[in-house]
């Protein structure tokens, strides 16, 4: 069993498999996300957190989910497009993938195993779950969906400074 979001893979926006080993030593905020939710406008909260601390060593990794009623229905093209002409998202985004169910990425499983959801509830119920990770991979702390990206700033900050 992995312990640690660097014994991952996924694969890119653009179809390239990466090794998300490659964020060893950075805070990791992973999202799953969609372009046609009531929560989408946080994008442009997370590309915010992003261009804040990304110099300090946060990462942001947005992962596009069609399992909640349908509002990723979007090709990865799409997805990538949609992203950057709306929100002017330059973080990473990876193909679409479930986070729940049998065919769940096995990066969200982790995830949803580390840190429960609410009243530990072990899935995700809905779209831009938050999971903050901290520089050595282990998962620190989960925020809803209804959790603004600007309330996380105190936790990355802590984390940023935990190994720093």
């Amino acid at each position: 069993m992995s312990t640690t979001l660097h014994d991952f893979k996924a694969r890119t926006i653009q179809g390239k498999d990466v090794s998300l080993a490659e964020y060893k030593g950075s805070v990791v905020l992973v999202v799953n996300t969609a372009s046609k939710c009531g929560f989408t406008p946080q994008y442009a909260g997370l590309q915010k957190l992003y261009e804040t601390y990304r110099d300090q060593g946060l990462v942001v990794l947005g992962f596009p989910c069609n399992q909640f009623a349908e509002q990723e229905p979007a090709s990865e093209t799409e997805i990538a497009s949609f992203c950057s002409l709306n929100y002017g998202v330059t973080f990473p985004l990876f193909a679409k993938v479930d986070v729940n169910g049998e065919h769940a990425h096995p990066l969200f499983a982790f995830l949803k195993d580390s840190l429960r959801g609410f009243l530990g509830s072990r899935n995700i119920n809905w779209n831009f779950t938050k999971f903050l990770v901290g520089r050595d991979g282990k998962p620190v702390k989960r925020f809803s969906s209804q959790t603004p990206p600007e309330l996380l700033s105190t936790a990355i900050e802590r984390a940023l400074q935990a190994h720093a």
